[in-house]
């Protein structure tokens, strides 16, 4: 089990994301348009620089729903592989077995 501190953090960064996520896609759009005059490019620049750090995607760490462990993750059931092999032997994931040949 992860300490409590990370994941109770990593859940506040993607609140944080979730919250900003409209203004700093808005931001970044008017810093990428090159249709935009130089100066409001670099304004918008100077105000996604000023959000929250933790409000950018990038700082959200995937972690296991069940065990809160950062590695070893497959996105695709948001489980950690240790996690992922004690529910499929107990036949909790369907359609999933144990390899044998």
């Amino acid at each position: 089990m992860a300490k409590t501190s990370q994941i109770n953090r990593n859940k506040k960064r993607e609140k944080l994301v979730a919250q900003y996520a409209a203004r700093r896609a808005a931001l970044k759009a008017k810093a990428d348009d090159m249709k935009v005059p130089t100066e409001e490019r670099f304004a918008a620049r100077l105000k996604l620089a000023k959000l929250p750090r933790n409000s950018s995607k990038t700082r959200i760490h995937h972690r296991c729903d069940l065990s809160g462990r950062p590695k070893g993750f497959y996105r695709k059931v948001r489980l950690s592989r240790i996690a992922l092999r004690d529910l499929a032997n107990f036949g909790q994931i369907p359609g999933m077995t144990k390899a044998s040949w």
